[in-house]
């Protein structure tokens, strides 16, 4: 069963800043509220994150998902190497200036090992756009008056 989201939106910060964020894999529990748990287990060279455990709850649901990350300058993507209730993801971030700002595409892609009831699905896909707009927005703008 595949399921898809994307969105868009601005947040009133550099795309550095935005990219800060995202690189800092271990805060995704402060700022993304299914992330249960979030550790990196390999680095690239240049010490980006290249593979990355999490601990995902949503729509009642709980799984544990490693994940390879690639990153350019302005932007995020992620697959799935394995999970328990996945059999594929992809998902990305691309982040583009905007006057003072940025501009932040969110997609997400998944596949479900398991059939799942509409409405379940319908409330994981909000929760995942939700809080790529929300809470990632919210942790950006902290940091950038901090």
């Amino acid at each position: 069963m595949a399921v898809s989201a994307k969105i868009e939106f601005d947040v009133a910060a550099p795309p550095s800043v935005v990219m800060e964020v995202l690189l800092d894999i271990e805060s995704l529990p402060d700022w993304s509220g299914p992330h249960k748990e979030a550790e990196i287990l390999v680095e690239n060279e240049d010490g980006t994150p290249e593979q990355v455990r999490v601990v995902v709850t949503a729509a009642g649901i709980s799984d544990e998902q490693k994940l390879t990350y690639t990153w350019t300058e302005n932007s995020c993507s992620w697959d799935l190497i394995e999970a328990n209730q996945l059999s594929e993801q992809h998902g990305s971030y691309v982040v583009t200036p905007k006057g003072d700002g940025s501009h932040v595409e969110f997609t997400l892609e998944v596949e479900l090992k398991i059939k799942m009831p509409g409405l379940i699905v319908k409330r994981a896909q909000k929760m995942a756009v939700d809080t790529a707009r929300k809470g990632l927005t919210a942790e950006v703008e902290r940091r950038a008056a901090d």
